[in-house]
């Protein structure tokens, strides 16, 4: 499969959408919220970018926690979606309809965070485009936490793991993918399957090694890495499985 410039526009529609909404439980949620404020050095009352948000499940737990969240996402019916659960629950977030790459703040975040594998989306200036965005949202020493698979982590996976099939309540996918080395992406068929109906999704990712990463995050004014490979701050590694990457903000990018 070639790589589809702007794939995520038609990617996250229809049942891509319950899939993002219901695959992460309560537990799974609390950890990881747990695990991004202690790792920011937020204290409650900080202001907090969660960038992008999708369908609010991060940013409404961090929010029943005091803090004040902002989301960022580019897709209407998931900030809807974000915005009712919102209302149940009373929580206060402010949500925000736009682009990752074009966000119009200037030094107002305390701490920023980018998870659930949602870098990498776009060719290399606007992915170098979304750092500098977040850095140039972020105040002098804010710290920003970055959630995404390597190279050395992916391609290990991929290897012993080509189909990858995800159960979600009465959805079924199924993750099929291939690595393409001439432009460092990883290339995935999608196929959901519910109620004896079928939908299949294309998706891009471009994968950086760890060097690559830290290059970028330094050319956007960021430094001071802290890698971990788990949710319980375990250095990474050699063998490490994902990373987690948080990072100070010491200049305005260029």
């Amino acid at each position: 499969m070639n790589h589809q410039p702007e794939w995520w526009q038609d990617f996250f529609s229809g049942p891509v959408l319950d899939f993002v909404r219901q695959s992460r439980g309560q537990e799974t949620t609390r950890e990881e919220a747990y695990f991004i404020a202690r790792t920011l050095g937020v204290q409650p009352g900080d202001r907090i970018l969660d960038v992008p948000c999708g369908g609010g499940r991060l940013a409404l737990e961090l929010a029943g926690r005091g803090y004040q969240v902002t989301g960022v996402d580019i897709n209407a019916e998931l900030l809807e979606s974000a915005r009712r659960q919102a209302a149940v629950g009373n929580l206060k977030v402010d949500w925000k309809l736009g682009d990752m790459r074009d966000l119009p703040w200037r030094g107002e975040f305390d701490a920023a965070f980018c998870f659930w594998s949602s870098f990498g989306y776009f060719d290399e200036a606007e992915n170098a485009a979304f750092l500098k965005a977040v850095s140039r949202s972020l105040k002098p020493g804010a710290t920003f936490l970055l959630d995404t698979p390597l190279i050395e982590t992916r391609l290990p996976e991929m290897e012993s793991q080509e189909r990858i099939w995800w159960p979600v309540g009465n959805l079924l996918a199924l993750e099929e993918r291939n690595f393409d080395h001439q432009t460092s992406r990883v290339e995935s068929e999608w196929t959901f399957i519910r109620d004896g109906q079928t939908e299949r999704k294309s998706l891009s990712l471009r994968l950086y090694t760890y060097r690559e990463l830290s290059l970028l995050l330094e050319q956007a004014g960021f430094g001071d890495h802290q890698a971990y490979g788990t949710l319980d701050w375990e250095p990474f590694s050699l063998g490490s499985t994902w990373l987690y990457l948080v990072t100070t903000k010491l200049a305005d990018p260029a």
